[in-house]
């Protein structure tokens, strides 16, 4: 399993701009509908084995922080033509066997994971209430075949952080995991 790590984009970015189908509820969601929230953009995906072994864990951290003031989507951008796991119905399934309590969003054209520079899945990114990035990077150290259990430590610091209003967290780390799968023609250079 080929281990990606994501960009790392420069702190202080502004969040690109998307609106996407939710194919859990047929709704389109867009940055906007969150304007002065904070909120965490992930890159996900049902069948890497990176995502898989934190979907637990990531699911009760969203519902609890959710809670807390954060925002959060997700966006599976793979071609579903090729890994068809990651298909807009096998979305909804994962939705349900889950529990997501955020909304998750299909980038069938890639473009919002180009615009985003996203590398890998998963790959998070962190925006304060302005929408400027303050924290991307790893959700914890946990990877596939590790006997250490998944904790969301890296990401939980952040983003306790970012709600008492501290600044970004020193030493942000890559997140690992498997690449984005590109429809052909759509690879970043």
């Amino acid at each position: 399993m080929a281990r990606t790590p994501s960009v790392m984009i420069e702190l202080g970015t502004k969040a690109p701009e998307f609106s996407l189908l939710e194919p859990a509820t047929g709704k389109v969601i867009s940055l906007e509908d969150f304007s002065s929230q904070p909120i965490l953009v992930a890159f996900i995906c049902n069948h890497c084995p990176y995502v898989i072994q934190m979907k637990d864990v990531f699911a009760s951290f969203t519902a609890d922080y959710m809670q807390k003031g954060l925002t959060v989507v997700a966006i599976n951008a793979n071609d579903v033509e090729n890994y068809p796991d990651d298909s807009p119905e096998k979305m909804i399934a994962d939705v349900n066997e889950y529990n997501y309590s955020f909304p998750y969003l299909y980038d069938e054209t890639q473009a919002v994971a180009q615009a985003y520079q996203a590398a890998c899945t998963p790959d998070f990114y962190l925006f304060d209430a302005n929408h400027a990035l303050y924290y991307r990077g790893q959700f914890d150290s946990v990877r596939p075949g590790s006997d250490q259990p998944v904790t969301g430590e890296d990401m939980i610091a952040a983003v306790d952080l970012l709600l008492a209003d501290q600044p970004a967290p020193e030493g942000q780390l890559a997140s690992l995991g498997c690449g984005i799968k590109w429809k052909q023609g759509n690879e970043p250079s």
